[in-house]
């Protein structure tokens, strides 16, 4: 078939024969593709891409306005009328773009390569354009931006992409201006909405938001906010008198918008706490909330709203103290408990899992946030709180439902952050979550007026909106609080989010997919080679298959916070029939190979793929909800057993993606216990030598999950397990990996096997910032509610361990990963570091990624030596590992470690030299492997006690302020003096001797008024038994 001739428009386009007969030309390429896909896909076909952005450019300087205030009312009738020809080809051609980037994602291919961004994003400027120009290239870039949510393939890397171009330091500057304009005019207040939308649309890496912050966009935002505060009245600046200006910040209008602001905020501050404290610290608010004199009264008085499209009555403050905005929130009862996340608990909360590690996922997926900050122990400000978090509050109650969202996902944000006083916690619970877990109401019936935020995409949709963003906001603020789970339990959040899980996989509607008949084969619409903005790119997926995939993987990640802790919440999920669905996501996306051949996929646009899978971050959600269900142990050995959820978890172990990888083995850890009814059919899968292998890899949070596992896997196994385990693992790579000194620069070089050193192996760094995830450490647990259980030394004689908490979890830029580091926090976002996690005690440091991998992989060892047949595993380890060499181990592991503090370099003088005590998780761990060697045959308790140097490093710890560490050492002694038969009698005696000498018995004394019973019980029983041995 041969093409036809070149239509009189594009030859027009090309070669205008006068300035009119061009904008002609353009208006009628509008009115052809406004609305008609088949046309738009012709037209971009036939090159039309490329004469637009030739059009766009003919702006260059030349294209001025002469009126360059656009903010002056006086120069209206100008913006009104009289437009050139010039300029009103450029306002036609900018319209086209917008009408082609609204055919969806196909068309951001052949924008980018149409070299159309650059000259749309030169037109921002107010100074230099139009005011109807700006605005209309705003709507075009949004448009562009919403079609990069849905693409299926990544076009952030393109040198003529949106994310590129956009985010220099010129353009950036434009964007603050705009946000600054000071004008009520209509389409002022529309330009500023528009912009803030475009930042939360764009804003996708720490890159972007660091930027943000640098180039003043950020402060911009909050002088924006701040004018809200100045609107309701709510300014603490004596100046304020209601509507009048306080210094540069004017009182926002009825034509401005609040929610697209706080949308923006959050998305630049929801990563790192060091630019939410540069927000809060911003000169608006400190201007706004100025402190009026000491003697100074506050008067209060009603006043007709000033903004935003709904009503409200609000008070006017004036010259108020600070905690005046208090009075504008219902008062809470005086006795209000917070319930505090109890530090021992062997099933710490599982934190939300992120997307990925890159950041570069959708920046307006709040999981994003969640990733990060909730794995962050909960932390509260002790200084005087921020007036703007009472002000926030106030609005997250009193407006319409999508702007009381985006100051509920600051709220949480800043929450989440350690920025609130802790009182804050009981006013979230039970002021904000009530009103969260309304909007997942099924009836609810938004306030959808278009003029709400100026923004017509269809993924910004009130209704679409509320559902996918509520429960993530819910989740963010149930992460790590009891009491805000509790509040979410309470108001029905449990079934309305079920609920909304099962609603997701109903059958999308059929024009929500399907394709629209061509003519023309895609080979011939889009020959190969060409890159000149005629080929349509990948269809991506449809609005709607977008929105479920989102509301799966909010509604899981709320799902599994708010059922991290208590299992009657576990129970309530499960009896709403959500376990199935769980199982479904954690299905991978599958192409349909019958489209892919005829081409529907990659070859039009109007063919938008709805998913037979689910994407990476819903599979993530699902993987987190997985792992809080099975944290129960009715749950394990029920549903979770009939539902099989080891099938897809398999698969998901072996995928190429990181982390799936990551994830899928964080829930294999809990599925491995030794009480799970999975633990032999995921061995028998093959499951021990795949995470053997995961256990080498080089990402550190993968090894931290797989050791973990495997530590799970041997325990209570039989010994040919345990021996194939370490086999598979690699004696030597198991030594290097637990000796690692992750404080000197001279890291150890692991081979793949373990076996050997050489220079040929990878080395493998092991002091990756911490990220946690969650599991459970159950060493020898099988009570979920035990918080201290006690055993019988012959069958492991040990306390059970509170989880560590420990790994996880997905996500961050480094540098808030460092900001989120345990040592400011036990939180657990671990988020990183620890992770999704876990609750310490706030004395006790967080062990990095790189500790916590040692102290599995003790762990490990400790669990290959209890049990049935201990002895024998006991010489197994000295044969593998090396009977002196594990000693030395250990008593490494027990000495502080002595660093240089300038160049991290050991060094004998005492200049510029710390000393770092081991960690007490580590102490733990070494004590208890030497419990179970004493608990041994009576070789090997000979063999301990003539570790003089060991036993040494082990005395001092009866002193221990850590009362799992007092307790171990007592054991060691009670193991070590326990008459087997009496045969074993004089070598008992021997022992009992040696301890005397290293001034164990005195110690045993003064423990005998030890602050805990239980190490004042087991005091006594050593003492009785060394006394008996040694007739004192």
């Amino acid at each position: 078939m041969t093409r036809p001739s070149t239509p009189p428009i594009l030859s027009e386009l090309r070669s205008a024969s006068s300035p009119a007969s061009q904008v002609a030309a353009l208006r009628a390429l509008k009115n052809e593709v406004i609305g008609h896909e088949q046309k738009k896909e012709m037209w971009v076909g036939l090159g039309v891409l490329a004469p637009i952005a030739r059009i766009l450019n003919t702006h260059k300087g030349n294209g001025k306005r002469r009126h360059r205030d656009v903010n002056s009312s006086t120069n209206r009738s100008k913006q009104r009328g009289g437009r050139s020809d010039e300029e009103e080809a450029r306002l036609q051609a900018i319209i086209i773009v917008g009408s082609l980037a609204h055919g969806g994602p196909a068309y951001v291919s052949p924008i980018f390569s149409g070299l159309v961004i650059s000259p749309l994003l030169a037109l921002l400027s107010p100074s230099e354009s139009s005011s109807r120009l700006v605005l209309n290239a705003l709507k075009s870039l949004n448009a562009v931006a919403d079609s990069l949510f849905l693409a299926h393939s990544d076009h952030d890397a393109s040198e003529d992409g949106l994310l590129n171009l956009l985010y220099t330091e010129q353009h950036l500057s434009t964007i603050a201006s705009l946000l600054l304009q000071t004008s009520p005019l209509l389409a002022a207040q529309q330009q500023i909405a528009l912009t803030a939308a475009l930042i939360s649309k764009t804003c996708r890496d720490e890159h972007h938001r660091a930027m943000l912050a640098h180039t003043g966009v950020l402060e911009a935002l909050a002088v924006r906010l701040a004018s809200f505060v100045v609107a309701t009245g709510c300014s603490l600046n004596p100046s304020n008198g209601g509507s009048k200006h306080i210094g540069d910040i004017a009182p926002a209008t009825s034509r401005s918008r609040i929610s697209p602001i706080l949308e923006a905020i959050g998305a630049i501050i929801q990563h790192s706490k060091t630019r939410a404290i540069q927000f809060l610290n911003a000169p608006a608010f400190t201007s706004v909330f100025q402190k009026p004199d000491a003697d100074g009264t506050a008067s209060y008085e009603k006043k007709p709203p000033v903004w935003g499209p709904n009503a409200s009555n609000v008070v006017n403050i004036r010259q108020a103290p600070p905690s005046a905005i208090d009075i504008l929130i219902p008062p809470l009862p005086s006795t209000h408990f917070r319930s505090s996340l109890a530090p021992n608990s062997n099933f710490p909360p599982l934190g939300a899992l992120g997307s990925s590690s890159k950041q570069t996922q959708t920046s307006r997926s709040f999981s994003s946030a969640i990733e990060v900050i909730q794995s962050q122990g909960l932390e509260f400000i002790e200084e005087e709180e921020s007036p703007l978090i009472a002000w926030l509050l106030y609005i997250a109650r009193i407006e319409n439902e999508v702007t009381g969202l985006m100051a509920a996902w600051v709220l949480a944000i800043l929450y989440r952050h350690g920025l609130t006083k802790r009182g804050r916690e009981a006013a979230f619970a039970l002021l904000i979550v009530p009103s969260l877990v309304r909007m997942l109401d099924k009836d609810l019936k938004p306030f959808s007026d278009a003029s709400n935020t100026y923004d017509t995409s269809v993924l910004t949709s009130p209704g679409r909106l509320i559902k996918e963003q509520a429960p993530s906001v819910l989740a963010m603020l149930a992460a790590n609080s009891l009491e805000i789970q509790k509040a979410a339990a309470d108001a029905g959040a449990i079934k309305k989010l079920s609920q909304l899980l099962k609603e997701s996989y109903d059958e999308m509607p059929a024009n929500s997919c399907a394709a629209l008949w061509t003519p023309e084969s895609s080979t011939s619409r889009h020959p190969e080679g060409r890159d000149d903005g005629s080929t349509l790119g990948p269809a991506g997926v449809s609005a709607t298959a977008y929105h479920v995939m989102r509301l799966r993987e909010a509604v899981l990640i709320a799902l599994a916070n708010i059922a991290s802790d208590k299992d009657e919440y576990r129970r309530a999920i499960i009896d709403n029939g959500v376990v199935p669905f769980v199982i479904k996501t954690l299905r991978p996306e599958e192409s349909d190979p019958t489209a892919q051949a005829n081409g529907q996929i990659e070859g039009t646009s109007r063919y938008r793929r709805a998913f037979t899978g689910n994407c990476r971050d819903a599979i993530l959600a699902a993987c987190g909800a997985a792992r809080a269900l099975s944290r129960s142990v009715s749950t394990l050995r029920t549903s979770l057993m009939d539902a099989g959820l080891p099938a897809p978890l398999f698969v998901l172990i072996k995928s190429q993606d990181m982390e799936l990888q990551i994830a899928a083995t964080a829930v294999v850890t809990n599925l491995v216990l030794h009480f799970s009814p999975m633990r032999e059919a995921i061995i028998e899968a093959g499951a021990l030598k795949i995470l053997c292998e995961h256990a080498h890899s080089m990402n550190a949070i993968l090894r931290l999950n797989s050791v973990w596992a495997l530590k799970h896997v041997v325990l209570d196994a039989s010994n040919a397990i345990k021996m194939n385990c370490l086999e598979e693992l690699g004696p030597g790579w198991l030594k290097q990996m637990i000796n690692n000194d992750v404080d000197t620069s001279n890291h150890a070089t692991m081979s793949r096997s373990g076996d050997r050193e050489d220079g040929s192996s990878t080395p493998i760094r092991m002091s990756t910032p911490n990220a946690a995830g969650e599991q459970v450490d159950l060493l020898n647990a099988v009570e979920e509610d035990s918080r201290e259980s006690s055993q019988d030394v012959e069958e492991d004689g040990e306390e059970d361990l509170k989880m560590a908490d420990s790994i996880g979890a997905l996500s961050r830029a480094e540098l808030d990963r460092k900001l989120y580091s345990h040592s400011s926090s036990g939180r657990g976002p671990i988020s990183e570091p620890a992770g999704l996690t876990g609750r310490r005690r706030s004395s006790q440091p967080a062990l990095t990624d790189e500790l916590a991998i040692q102290q599995q992989g003790l762990d490990f060892i400790r669990n290959l030596i209890c049990g049935s047949g201990a002895s024998d595993m006991i010489e197994h380890i000295f044969r593998e590992l090396g009977q002196e060499k594990l000693f030395e181990l250990l008593a490494a592991k027990l000495r502080p470690r002595v660093f240089n503090a300038f160049n991290r370099e050991r060094r004998s003088s005492e200049n510029g030299v710390r000393h770092v005590q081991p960690q007490t998780d580590i102490i733990v761990s070494v004590c208890y492997i030497v419990v179970h060697i004493a608990a041994g045959s009576t070789r090997q308790r000979q063999l301990l006690i003539s570790q003089t140097e060991l036993l040494k490093l082990i005395v001092p710890l009866f002193s221990h302020p850590s009362k799992d560490v007092r307790a171990c050492c007592l054991w060691i002694v009670i193991n070590l003096t326990w008459i087997d038969d009496a045969s074993d009698n004089m070598n008992c005696k021997a022992r009992a001797r040696e301890l005397m000498k290293l001034g164990v018995y005195e110690k045993l004394e003064h423990m005998e008024h030890d602050a805990d019973l239980d190490c004042r019980e087991r005091a006594r029983t050593a003492s009785n038994q060394m006394s008996t041995l040694l007739r004192l």
